[in-house]
């Protein structure tokens, strides 16, 4: 290669990155699948499975106030077919459509699985549940001053709604009783950051 010879390498590197085709296998009520032509960072391509998803809220909702040594707290036992039986989460589920807000969302969904609505709603963070394949994020958020509301499931939800004190719920994380990703995320950032802050301050 002389001086004036270009770079093949480097120029492949500059590249943009990300989706060059896509074939669309299926489009479902939760989800669509395509096999994606993918650039990578090193302007190598290739071919890979990409589930798309609408994204989800959920929320861990708080009996007591979180500057409680031991608050209560609710979960959902859910039955998930894809897990083979009963899980422990926190509420969560789907937006109605583009024009709800992922706080009302939470909102809703704490209110149809619980039956009960929340007086404060505190953002958390958001979560890539498994983005080695799907693009699905889900916003997490803590509920607080509850009041009584209206229980709605939907026909394919089988749930209880169980009262747990929150050390409780630590020690189901820490023992394998909660393997839902999305509740131990929100549970271990609540305790980690949120509980720990408010304990300091509790106003």
């Amino acid at each position: 290669m002389t001086a004036t010879d270009p770079d093949t390498t480097d120029l492949k590197s500059e590249l943009p990155t990300g989706r060059i085709g896509r074939d669309m296998i299926y489009e479902g009520r939760v989800v669509r699948l395509s096999v994606d032509e993918v650039r990578f960072p090193d302007g190598s391509e290739g071919r890979l499975e990409m589930i798309r998803h609408v994204g989800a809220s959920a929320v861990l909702p708080f009996v007591g106030a979180l500057s409680e040594t031991n608050p209560d707290v609710l979960l959902v036992r859910q039955y998930r077919y894809a897990s083979g039986g009963y899980l422990y989460e926190v509420p969560a589920g789907l937006p109605l459509g583009p024009e709800e807000s992922w706080e009302d969302c939470a909102r809703r969904e704490l209110e149809e699985e619980t039956g009960m609505r929340a007086g404060r709603l505190i953002p958390l963070t958001k979560i890539y549940t498994t983005p080695g394949f799907t693009d699905e994020v889900i916003r997490l958020f803590v509920a607080a001053d509850l009041e009584e509301g209206e229980a709605a499931c939907d026909p394919d939800e089988f749930l209880e709604v169980i009262r747990f004190p929150f050390s409780e719920v630590i020690e189901m994380v820490k023992d394998g009783r909660i393997v839902d990703c999305k509740s131990v995320a929100t549970v271990l950032y609540v305790d980690r950051f949120l509980r720990e802050r408010d304990q300091e301050d509790p106003r």
